[in-house]
């Protein structure tokens, strides 16, 4: 009984001992560091966060544990650590490649990372369409307006040096309406979540809601679709959104 406490008091211990983390290794990362080959700024660390000079990417927490950086960005990645001095700093990246790292000991270097926000890549605009159709001598308005919001979708990509970041972007709600003279035959907001389940998961976290366009017209409906790209990619999802002039509305592929 005894022995078996002991066991399981000393797993524990060994636990905590390679999840403690590494306050002289994190220490040693504290200041500016550049690409030894081309002395570009990579990033900057400083107490327990690293920030990019590139404006889009937007800051990440990080550690460093049993001879691992860790960054907390959109999921935890590991980087191992080579070597690590004061003025040097080796680690693998997503490649499996050796990526060498000098400190920067020029103040001018700090001029990258003034006054720098995350900035969207996608600064989407207030978007406003009207288009008129005629069926069997009706006339119908079907309005849509792009709304740009401030929620954040958050897309993972990769620095020179193999590091993952995130870059923001900022998705929309899209409204369309549907009008038959000063009839309203159909108002609805629609919004990423609406067409979550046509899209998959590992995919769905990083697209937008860009646009719904007027495709065509039947006798009983109209047709548009919507896009829903994951941003700086080809990959896009165009999702079908079928309106009858009775007021209901239909999703499929």
């Amino acid at each position: 009984m005894f022995f078996a406490a002991g066991c399981a008091n000393k797993s524990k211990q060994d636990e905590n001992a390679l999840s403690q983390e590494d306050v002289k290794a994190k220490q040693l990362l504290q200041g500016i560091w550049l690409n030894e080959d081309e002395e570009d700024v990579v990033f900057k660390v400083q107490e327990d966060t690293i920030y990019y000079p590139d404006s889009t990417s937007i800051p990440v927490y990080f550690k460093i544990v049993q001879d691992s950086l860790i960054l907390q960005s959109s999921s935890a990645v590991k980087y191992a650590i080579v070597r690590q001095t004061e003025h040097l700093f080796e680690f693998k990246n997503q490649y499996g490649d050796v990526v060498r790292l000098i400190k920067s000991d020029n103040p001018e270097n700090e001029f990258a990372f003034m006054r720098k926000q995350p900035v969207a890549l996608n600064q989407n605009s207030l978007i406003k369409r009207d288009t008129v159709i005629h069926v069997y001598k009706q006339r119908y308005h079907l309005y849509v307006q792009v709304n740009p919001t401030t929620y954040k979708i958050i897309k993972s990509s990769y620095t020179d040096e193999g590091v993952e970041v995130g870059n923001v972007y900022y998705d929309n709600i899209v409204h369309i309406s549907v009008y038959n003279g000063a009839n309203k035959l159909f108002s609805r907001d629609f919004k990423k979540a609406d067409f979550q389940k046509f899209i998959p998961q590992q995919f769905y976290t990083q697209c937008i809601l860009s646009d719904i366009v007027f495709d065509h017209h039947s006798s009983q409906s109209v047709n548009f679709k919507a896009y829903l790209p994951i941003p700086d990619t080809t990959t896009s999802y165009v999702i079908k959104v079928n309106i009858t002039f009775e007021g209901k509305y239909e999703l499929s592929i």
